[in-house]
Parts: C-alpha cells; sequence; structure tokens
C-alpha cells in the first residue's frame, strides 16, 4: 500500500501534506503534487493534512490510474521538501470537479 495524490489537488495545491512528510516523497507540477509511490513509507500522515481529501491509499478501488501517474510524474518533477504558499485561487477550486480533464499540467512546478 502507498498513498497517492488525486485530482482534488489540482489547482489548489495547499502542500499541508509536504510540511508532515517524514520521507520527503512529493514532488511539484504546476498545479498539483504527486506523491514517489516508491519512496512513501506508507505512514499515512500526510492524508487528514490535506484540506481538500486529495490523498488517498493505492487500496481504494478505482485509484490505478492515479497511482501510475503519481509514479510518472514524481520521476519527472523536481522534488518539493517544504510548503510553500498556495495558488491564491486556490480556494475558488477546491470544491471543483472534472479538474484533471479541465486543468491537468504536466509542466513541472518550481521545486525547491
Amino acid at each position: 500500500m502507498t498513498y497517492i495524490v488525486n485530482d482534488s489537488c489540482i489547482k489548489c495545491k495547499y502542500m499541508d501534506c509536504v510540511e508532515v512528510c517524514p520521507v520527503d516523497c512529493f514532488y511539484e507540477g504546476e498545479n498539483m503534487l504527486v506523491i514517489h509511490p516508491d519512496e512513501c513509507i506508507d505512514c499515512g500522515v500526510c492524508e487528514p493534512e490535506c484540506p481538500v481529501d486529495a490523498i488517498k491509499t493505492d487500496a481504494e478501488p478505482g485509484l490505478e490510474k492515479w497511482l501510475e501517474l503519481n509514479r510518472e510524474f514524481s520521476e519527472k518533477w523536481p522534488h518539493i521538501t517544504s510548503k510553500k504558499a498556495a495558488p491564491a485561487d486556490a480556494d475558488a477550486y477546491k470544491d471543483k470537479t472534472g479538474k484533471f480533464e479541465a486543468h491537468f499540467s504536466p509542466k513541472p512546478g518550481g521545486g525547491d
């Protein structure tokens, strides 16, 4: 079991999860974060920190797509080890659905 980040993070990127991760397994894209599944130690401390419920265990049904997306982009995006400010419009997107189709970006984020 590992933890993954899903589309609820897109355009929100609050980063409370990054602050508590004991192994620094988060990577930053332009508008979302991902977890490197081989670095995650399955401790679960990040999950309750996410204000948009974007972190799930990969054992939940239907999250295979997200496990692969997290794996792929954690190999491409910059490593992030400290919390940054959320986007100015994050609150406007936190309850939106369909964010992957409308807003996902494969571009890397700012990194450390």
